[in-house]
């Protein structure tokens, strides 16, 4: 019974794969037994007819036979039937094994049908990109070109249409050089030396005191063209006066003329001094101390208001030196000793006097400072060197000429540690063109402190100052001692090529720049 129930044969996995590779060929070798069996059963199951006839006439033999074989023998079924399943079982599992194949097969077939949509999808987005891309890139660079030719046409429209404005800027500058240019290339050549020269009025009027300017002032700025006048307390004795001068002055002179003054504030106020109603301003120790720059503008407002309502156009102030006010030779002329300090305060001093149209002057470069004895009388040296003078002196100057100061005074102290030959300040190139013009890039009028003081006249002639002076680098030269003999000193080193005339005219612009600047006006 076990065996109709199903006992099957075992068989291992290498005849179960053994009997896959044969699958195809024992499918066909059943497909062919179960039509021999099929044919066979045909045969077995004649004609009606035919079995009747065969039954009639083989009766006795066919019952028989049947006798005999009534009772089959029990194991020969058995095995037949067990056959029979053993054969249904490997068609089953070939049947499972064909399927599983298949799956196999159509999900791999699939899995690579997907990966070439994929691959295909992908390198069309990549295409279409590409395409769009080229398409953004061609839109981005015709748009580009089209900015580029409005840009061109408005730019060509502009130059047609902005000509005039372009014209009133750039001619600004060159219409001031064109002034200056046309003084200059018209001064006969004595009268270019003259005007290198701020002087007394009475260095060429001959007049003991010059209070007025009438026919003698006339005649000596006509034999004399100097670039300018100083004048002092006994030069003004009333506000209508010193205006009435001033005012002359201007009128007879044949090229525009500075006309100067001390006026620091404090003890050293010429006109304030002088007893006529102006602001009195106090000295600048006291607004140094005060540590407010604010006070110091307006000092310097106050002072060039009042100058410039006279008729002065330069002031030989702010004084830029830092000492100490109680010792220091400069006493309360000064800001005070803190080089930061002092700086802030000449700035805000050059300031107030620019605005009012007044050119101010620096002094006394490249700094006396704390040095011992008074240049009046005598020969002052600092052993200070350069990198100290860097740090310290220099510093409220550099302060001065970025606020816009016009001048810058040399004055005569012996910088040894900075000028090996041990000129004085004002006869030196080192100090004057080297350091002042090139380092400290000023670019405006430098001037000599008064020539005529001790540390000068005691050591160098008018002629021999002023010829050196100007071979420095100086521009203007203050107050020689003897004018005529410098003035003729100077001609002669022009004349015989030991200063040429481009020299002097390179001062003459500077000193007419500032001069014609109120006629762009």
């Amino acid at each position: 019974m076990g065996k109709l129930f199903g006992r099957k044969k075992k068989y291992s996995e290498d005849e179960y794969e053994n009997e896959e590779f044969d699958d195809e060929i024992e499918e066909d070798e059943i497909d062919e037994e179960d039509l021999n069996d099929g044919s066979d059963e045909d045969d077995d199951d004649p004609d009606e007819d035919e079995i009747e006839n065969d039954n009639e006439e083989d009766e006795e033999a066919d019952d028989d036979e049947l006798e005999a074989d009534d009772d089959p023998d029990e194991d020969e079924i058995e095995d037949d039937e067990e056959d029979e399943w053993e054969e249904d079982d490997r068609r089953a599992y070939r049947r499972r094994r064909r399927i599983r194949n298949q799956i196999i097969v159509y999900s791999v077939v699939l899995v690579f049908l997907v990966a070439v949509i994929g691959s295909c999808i992908w390198a069309g987005r990549g295409i279409v990109n590409v395409v769009r891309q080229k398409k953004l890139e061609d839109e981005q660079r015709s748009l580009a070109e089209e900015q580029q030719r409005l840009q061109e046409e408005q730019e060509a429209h502009d130059v047609v249409i902005d000509t005039p404005e372009t014209l009133e800027e750039e001619p600004e500058e060159d219409y001031l050089g064109e002034i200056v240019n046309a003084y200059i290339s018209e001064m006969p050549l004595e009268d270019k030396v003259a005007g290198l020269f701020i002087i007394r009025p009475e260095a060429i009027t001959g007049v003991s005191t010059v209070t007025q300017a009438g026919d003698g002032t006339r005649e000596a700025l006509n034999t004399y063209a100097v670039g300018g006048l100083v004048y002092f307390k006994q030069n003004i004795l009333n506000k209508e006066q010193v205006t009435e001068m001033l005012s002359n002055t201007i009128s007879m002179s044949k090229y525009p003329i500075f006309l100067a003054v001390d006026e620091e504030g404090g003890t050293v106020s010429r006109v304030a001094e002088s007893g006529i109603d102006v602001p009195q301003v106090g000295d600048m120790a006291t607004i140094g101390a005060s540590g407010d720059v604010s006070q110091a503008k307006e000092a310097g407002k106050a002072i060039g208001s009042y100058l410039d309502e006279i008729g002065f156009n330069l002031d030989f102030a702010p004084v830029a030196d830092t000492a100490d006010t109680e010792e220091g030779v400069l006493g309360d002329r000064v800001f005070g000793s803190d080089a930061q300090a002092v700086s802030e305060m000449v700035a805000s001093t050059v300031e107030g006097i620019e605005e009012t149209g007044v050119s101010s002057c620096l002094k006394h470069f490249p700094g006396i400072g704390d040095a011992e004895g008074d240049m009046h009388e005598s020969r002052v040296e600092t052993a200070k060197t350069l990198d100290e003078m860097r740090n310290y002196e220099f510093l409220p100057f550099q302060a001065g000429i970025n606020a816009g100061a016009d001048f810058v005074m040399v004055s005569h102290i012996i910088a040894s540690g900075v000028d090996e030959e041990a000129l004085p300040s004002s006869l030196s190139k080192v100090i004057v063109t080297d350091i002042l013009r090139n380092e400290l890039s000023f670019q405006g009028v430098i001037i000599t402190d008064a020539l005529d003081m001790s540390a000068i006249t005691e050591y160098y002639t008018s002629e021999e100052a002023s010829v050196m002076a100007i071979e420095a680098g100086v521009d203007m030269l203050l107050m020689p001692d003897d004018f005529n003999a410098a003035y003729e000193a100077v001609l002669a080193a022009v004349k015989d090529g030991t200063i040429s005339e481009e020299r002097i005219d390179e001062s003459l612009e500077r000193i007419f720049r500032l001069k014609c600047a109120d006629k762009l006006e």
